[in-house]
């Protein structure tokens, strides 16, 4: 299966960026949004050199004859579901169609496409000019051959691709990630570390570690038998808890949202959060140049 001709649906941050790597890479891409002005806000963050090797529009033509479709639009279940069952007849039977869902259940979301074989999840990561990881998820229908054509199609376009060989909530990446975030937070409040001493033991010891070894292969290098010892005192004191961690709980609720905000667990008056996201995307590229480029 050759992908050629790509259609992204929804012009987004996710959206746009997806659109200036495929059109970057070679492939003929049509960007669509159902409303002209989001297209038009798309067409001033996507690079000047690659701004006019995409077709930009609203018409619904653009689910026709194309070879694959990528759906990024709001995270929101009832919202895709609309999606799917509007555009998905549209799409040639060879299509594939896949979703970047974060973490909508890809098999609850394969109920409203017309042949769910064809359809996976597509999982991208923000920024995703500078993420290398793009997890591919299957639905119980998901033919073996169609996450073939989208890992190969990764690997393309210079990105490391992940098979999630079954649905399951958060995927791989996002429970891995609140698994850590649950005890990072759980030893703060306990008052066993600071904020920012939790998130120097991540930057420069685990997730420094991290960029070169996985947590699997981590344990081969320090020794099964040392992690099991470990885990063996370690396990029962461990935060095991099934509701929102307290602390993230309390900032939501105060309307501490973040960067977007200009406060979460950090402060991002006045001109900080723009300094602070070029400061993650200058250390990203650093990492990905020394690593992969």
């Amino acid at each position: 299966m050759e992908i050629k001709k790509i259609t992204i649906a929804g012009a987004g941050t996710m959206g746009y960026s997806m659109a200036e790597i495929f059109a970057r890479n070679g492939y003929d891409v049509i960007l669509w949004n159902h409303k002209a002005p989001t297209l038009e806000r798309a067409k001033t963050k996507i690079a000047p050199d690659m701004v006019d090797k995409i077709t930009y529009t609203t018409d619904s033509s653009a689910f026709k004859g194309r070879d694959l479709i990528v759906e990024t639009i709001v995270e929101n279940l009832d919202t895709k579901l609309d999606f799917y069952r509007t555009y998905s007849p549209l799409a040639g039977d060879d299509t594939i169609i896949a979703t970047n869902t974060s973490g909508l259940s890809i098999n609850a979301l394969s109920k409203a496409v017309v042949k769910p074989e064809r359809f996976l999840g597509m999982h991208w990561f923000n920024p995703p000019t500078l993420i290398p990881l793009i997890e591919i998820i299957k639905n119980d229908h998901t033919r073996d051959t169609v996450a073939k054509t989208i890992y190969d199609l990764a690997l393309a376009i210079h990105k490391k691709p992940a098979i999630v060989e079954k649905d399951a909530p958060g995927f791989a990446a996002n429970r891995l990630q609140l698994a850590v975030i649950r005890e990072a937070l759980s030893m703060v409040q306990k008052g066993i570390i600071s904020k920012e001493g939790i998130d120097a033991v991540m930057k420069y010891g685990l997730g420094f570690r991290w960029a070169c070894l996985g947590p699997l292969e981590t344990v081969d290098f320090g020794g099964l038998d040392v992690f099991a010892h470990i885990s063996d005192y370690l396990m029962p004191d461990l935060e095991d808890s099934h509701e929102v961690p307290p602390l993230l709980a309390e900032k939501v609720k105060e309307g501490h949202l973040g960067v977007k905000t200009g406060e979460g667990f950090y402060k991002y008056d006045g001109d900080k959060a723009e300094k602070a996201t070029k400061e993650r995307d200058r250390k990203l590229q650093a990492v990905y140049d020394a690593l992969y480029k």
